[in-house]
């Protein structure tokens, strides 16, 4: 992978510093995916999901068979309706 180097203010540098469980590469780099892509305006959803903590990520997977069950349950009313209406 290519090294970049990033200059900062230095107060900028102090904030950083008392952070030092962050990452700040991985933050930069999300910052300027996120950037190019709004100068391309294509950010896809698959985009917006990699720069999502993992936790969330996991947690949105979970959701993903919500919106067939509700589809089956909005079938299983209009089928019921219909019947009731003799149909």
């Amino acid at each position: 992978m290519p090294h970049i180097t990033l200059s900062i203010p230095e107060d900028l540098y102090r904030e950083m510093k008392k952070h030092p469980e962050v990452r700040w590469s991985e933050v930069a780099r999300q910052a300027i995916r996120r950037y190019l892509m709004s100068l391309r305006d294509e950010l896809s959803g698959e985009e917006i999901l990699e720069d999502l903590p993992e936790d969330v990520r996991e947690a949105l997977e979970g959701l993903s068979g919500w919106e067939e069950h509700y589809r089956g349950i909005e079938r299983a009313d209009e089928e019921r309706l219909r019947l009731l209406e003799g149909g």
